[in-house]
């Protein structure tokens, strides 16, 4: 969590609900925690039947290799980005954005998650920055009904597990290289958020389908309609842009609009409304200061 972003809970839920708490073939033969599958992978390869027959998951020397794997999925795929922008401590936030954003087509995928996380609390585990390891043991964590429910998330662990138990801590080591899942179109960065540049005939829907990212998404992120044209040479970012520039203020040129300024700094339509006191909709003329930054 404290590396990638990614909610502890989260990273558990799913390892338990992918894995059938570690006990599927697919963990048991192939270290594979969360089934991914083999899309963009260079790696060892394991193949069963799923959605379809005989479909390639990636196979892992270790379960670790497979945890790092699933934090750097996550992370690399412009798909999930939005959920990076969610309070890493908002579970519920988390699991029906994985749903929203495809990772499962389980229409209660979320539900599943969040049960799992609160039947056996693993939402302590996203307020703890560090938590010391322990052996196996068959002492459960203390339910919300219980008595020592009503202390603080430290003295609930301390009581849940014995103190005999506990083991150095190790030093975690990223052993999964980044997955690049754009090899086939340049991605470029402009004030720390990715882009593509579109070419002729792109559209949102066409650019959403090769970039394997949900239809709804591109729109989104350049703050436009679906069905809005694009034009070869056209800024489209893969990831939500930011509340501010890198730069304090830009002097308009004649042609420009809140959009278009919107999309060369990468930042959101309506910051730059509000650090100029513009309303939605406003024309520029050339020659305005236009603030990029909060005052």
């Amino acid at each position: 969590m404290i590396k990638s972003g990614v909610p502890a809970s989260i990273t558990m839920a799913q390892a338990c609900l992918e894995s059938s708490d570690g006990n599927s073939p697919l963990a048991i033969n192939a270290n594979n925690h969360f089934g991914i599958k083999c899309s963009n992978w260079v790696g060892p390869s394991y193949i069963q039947d799923d959605d379809a027959k005989d479909e390639c998951f990636r196979k892992y020397n270790t379960a670790l290799e497979s945890y790092d794997d699933h934090s750097n999925f996550l992370k690399t795929r412009p798909r999930y980005a939005f959920l990076f922008e969610l309070d890493k401590t908002d579970y519920k936030a988390w699991a029906k954005g994985l749903k929203k954003a495809g990772y499962a087509t389980d229409p209660s995928y979320a539900d599943r998650l969040i049960k799992i996380i609160e039947d056996y609390q693993l939402h302590m585990l996203d307020t703890q920055e560090e938590l010391p390891l322990y052996a196996d043991t068959k002492s459960p964590i203390p339910s919300s009904t219980s008595a020592s429910s009503k202390t603080s998330n430290d003295e609930v662990i301390a009581e849940a597990i014995p103190k005999t138990e506990v083991r150095p801590k190790r030093v975690f080591v990223p052993s999964v290289d980044v997955v690049d899942p754009f090899s086939s179109r340049k991605v470029s960065e402009k004030n720390g958020i990715k882009y593509v540049v579109a070419h002729h005939g792109d559209t949102y829907h066409s650019l959403a389908k090769e970039l394997n990212l949900g239809y709804w998404q591109l729109p989104k992120y350049n703050e436009t309609t679906e069905d809005a044209p694009l034009f070869e040479g056209e800024i489209v970012y893969i990831q939500p842009k930011k509340k501010e520039g890198e730069r304090k203020f830009y002097i308009s040129k004649p042609g420009d609009t809140i959009f278009s300024i919107s999309q060369e700094h990468g930042i959101k339509m309506r910051y730059i409304y509000k650090y100029n006191n513009l309303n939605e909709g406003a024309s520029i003329p050339p020659g305005q200061k236009i603030y990029l930054q909060k005052l």
